[in-house]
């Protein structure tokens, strides 16, 4: 599993250079069979990371360009009369792939958006009556602009919730900068990547995460962070139950990446922000102070009690 994920690293950064953080952050969304949102101004490689993860893997991968006009049925299929067996046919949409990249999700309506919420929950679509399963692997990777904010529709909390981690990619160094220059004409193109791991090791990996111990401490510990949110002055809405199973679930991801067996307290703590963050709602006050879920996992972290690795 660790010898897997630094190869993927590896092969990614050939596309997204000076930002190996990020990347194996969204890996660790990847193997732990969540969905990932990327947020960050324009040009800074969100699509690229993207197709790059979405190329790296073998199986299907699709790319939805999500606008005003998307209809929820470009998003699942739609059924069709065929004259010729005289019978509706299915004609699947985008969401049917081992990867889906859903470009500038806030642009569509809200009622495309949640033609989605479905197949991030269950791993199914239901159209006209007929339940269609997606994978395993089936996994969403959408990007928004948080800057240009006319004409979008910002995602509701119940869509955030669904999310295993949102991560921001930033500015790269000024070094990483001046290579990225360098290497202009010589440097790799997402699509030119060529799968190098297939759908069958995404299961097998997820099969050895399962494994992966979670002390009876780190669990408390887990809770207590959730907790601490819902009853956080600065927030409105706390962290759902569904987060700190995620929480839990991608430390296992990073305890397996790094090659070990057994979940430590740092890995929860490396982990909480790009896992909890999105699905907290500051107050009024909260974001008139700038506060945000950000600021509050990490106060959060600074305050609570650590556990020992054995808890």
């Amino acid at each position: 599993m660790d010898q897997m994920f630094r190869k993927l690293v590896d092969h990614i950064e050939q596309v997204i250079q000076g930002k190996r953080d990020v990347i194996q952050l969204a890996l660790v969304c990847l193997f732990s069979e969540g969905h990932l949102l990327i947020e960050d101004v324009p040009g800074v490689g969100k699509t690229s990371l993207a197709k790059a993860i979405a190329r790296s893997v073998g199986g299907t991968w699709r790319r939805i360009q999500f606008t005003p006009d998307l209809l929820p049925s470009d998003v699942t299929g739609v059924s069709i009369w065929n004259r010729a067996t005289n019978e509706f046919e299915f004609r699947p949409g985008g969401v049917f792939a081992s990867v889906l990249l859903a470009d500038e999700i806030n642009r569509a309506s809200p009622k495309t958006q949640s033609a989605l919420l479905e197949a991030m929950e269950e791993g199914q679509v239901t159209v006209d009556g007929h339940t269609y399963r997606l994978g395993p692997p089936f996994m969403v990777i959408a990007t928004q602009n948080p800057i240009e904010l006319e004409g979008t529709y910002p995602l509701p909390e119940a869509q955030l919730d669904r999310f295993l981690m949102r991560i921001e990619i930033g500015y790269p160094d000024r070094d990483a900068e001046v290579g990225i220059l360098e290497a202009d004409r010589g440097h790799a193109a997402a699509g030119d990547l060529a799968p190098i791991i297939d759908e069958a090791d995404l299961v097998e990996a997820g099969r050895l995460i399962g494994r992966v111990h979670v002390a009876e401490g780190l669990r408390d510990y887990i809770v207590a962070i959730a907790d601490a949110t819902r009853r956080h002055p600065a927030l409105t809405l706390g962290a759902s139950p569904r987060g700190a199973l995620g929480l839990q679930r991608a430390a296992r991801t990073w305890a397996a990446a790094s090659g070990r067996d057994f979940v430590l307290p740092d890995d929860v703590k490396r982990l909480a922000v790009p896992v909890l963050a999105h699905r907290l709602v500051p107050n009024v006050e909260a974001d008139l102070r700038g506060i945000d879920g950000g600021d509050v996992i990490t106060e959060l972290l600074g305050a609570l009690p650590v556990p020992g690795a054995t808890g």
